[in-house]
């Protein structure tokens, strides 16, 4: 059994910054594919960024250019780091892991960018 667990999220002003980051419960060299996706009030889960285990990086069009993730081996955390927040991008985050053909999700921050 894989455990996620996401922090970090909060209240910010559009324009700001701030980093989530996932804690996995076991090494994350074993995971084929690591990502964040979010689900805004009324709207279906979106991808957000994704990195796979050769380490391609796919991210949504909305937030090219101001996310940005990575991964930390030595702390099993997969930090996502969003720049020029908009409004736009309040949400709950969730944390995703796929291993073994299996998908883990953590259970979610919540994101706010207040205007």
């Amino acid at each position: 059994q894989v455990q996620l667990v996401e922090s970090g999220g909060g209240l910010v002003e559009a324009g700001g910054s701030l980093r989530v980051s996932c804690a996995a419960s076991r090494t994350i060299l074993g995971f084929n594919a690591l990502g964040w996706y979010r689900q805004a009030p009324g709207k279906q889960r979106e991808l957000v960024a994704q990195i796979t285990s050769g380490g391609s990086m796919n991210y949504a069009d909305s937030v090219k250019g101001r996310f940005t993730i990575s991964r930390d081996y030595a702390k099993n955390t997969v930090p996502l780091q969003m720049n020029s927040l908009k409004p736009e991008d309040t949400a709950v985050y969730y944390c995703m892991g796929r291993r073994a053909g299996v998908t883990y999700w953590g259970q979610g921050t919540q994101v706010t960018v207040s205007s």
